[in-house]
């Protein structure tokens, strides 16, 4: 029977996958720190760890010996919400540790979960596919170069002998998302906080389809290989207008212009320095809205067979778990 080790396991994606895993029989463990929360993993089943990916890695490699497949999924995500040095630490440090700790234990297979931000930028329009890397300025994107230097140290384990496979999410959408990362989209909205039509772009994807490309590339994903696991390439126009078609709220009518941006996040900078995370998102992540983010998933449709699931699903069902479970009363 396989065992599978679970880095950030009490996270969106994390707790998805054991969700999935659960689904396939598929006896788990979840390394989580003691004051992590479990909410996203209610109903699982799953054997807790109590431990951290910064912990030594002699102490890691005993936890991960007799697993055969570790998913790391563990990052900061919420980056808005921490701050740089913390960043770099757990999502570049932190995947060094487990790599080490991995390559110890001797597992059969790493999977690293990573994200289209590693990919950079292209011309509007362009399609970003596993060839692209990140070309901003580290301090205008600290979380896609977090998760660049990341992949680098995978890289770098895959030439010492790993059998390591890195996935490239979009933003996800789907249940047990307790902290909003990506799913705010839909809460907001359905609180009718939707104010303003953005420019720009980017891809979403149902995590159960991400949960299939975690396995899928456990199963037969090629070593050393990345998979972009993306959906629907979709202008930020069409998104909140289907969103708030689903949950009932009448679309904005406020459009902003892409000369807008800039000046709106040197304003969102300033204010964070007085209010902190009392603002949900930062400078940053205002000046890329004006991008077109869009992704070419064929590789992994491909090779690992991933679904895609259309925008409106993923949405939908985003929705019915947040009203089930009372996020929006």
């Amino acid at each position: 029977m396989i065992k599978a080790f679970v880095t950030g396991g009490s996270g969106f994606v994390g707790a998805n996958l054991v969700a999935g895993l659960n689904e396939r029989n598929i006896e788990t463990t979840v390394l989580m720190r003691s004051t992590s929360s479990t909410k996203a993993l209610e109903g699982l089943s799953y054997q807790r760890l109590i431990g951290d990916i910064l912990d030594p890695v002699d102490n890691l490699a005993e936890a991960i010996a007799g697993h055969d497949w570790l998913f790391h999924v563990a990052a900061v995500a919420d980056y808005w919400r921490q701050n740089t040095r913390r960043l770099y630490q757990v999502n570049v440090d932190g995947t060094r540790n487990v790599l080490a700790a991995a390559k110890m234990a001797g597992v059969k297979r790493f999977i690293f979960t990573s994200s289209l931000a590693a990919m950079g930028t292209l011309d509007n329009g362009q399609l970003l596919d596993e060839s692209c890397n990140f070309n901003l300025e580290p301090r205008r994107f600290p979380y896609g170069h977090s998760k660049y230097l990341a992949e680098i140290e995978v890289q770098k384990a895959v030439a010492d002998g790993l059998p390591a496979v890195i996935l490239n999410l979009t933003i996800s959408l789907g249940a047990r998302d307790v902290n909003m990362i990506s799913g705010s989209i839909v809460v907001e909205a359905a609180r009718g906080l939707a104010r303003v039509v953005l420019p720009g772009g980017t891809n979403y994807t149902a995590v159960e389809d991400v949960v299939f490309g975690h396995i899928a590339a456990a199963e037969h994903g090629r070593v050393g290989e990345r998979y972009i696991l993306g959906g629907t390439n979709i202008s930020h126009a069409q998104a909140i207008e289907v969103v708030c078609d689903i949950v009932g709220r009448p679309a904005p009518k406020i459009k902003l212009r892409r000369w807008m941006l800039p000046p709106a996040a040197a304003v969102v900078g300033f204010a964070r320095t007085f209010l902190g995370n009392l603002i949900p998102f930062d400078e940053n992540q205002v000046r890329l809205l004006a991008e077109e983010l869009y992704a070419n998933n064929e590789k992994a449709i491909t090779e690992l067979g991933v679904p895609t699931t259309p925008f409106r699903i993923a949405v939908e069902n985003t929705f019915d778990w947040y009203n089930k479970n009372g996020y929006l009363e």
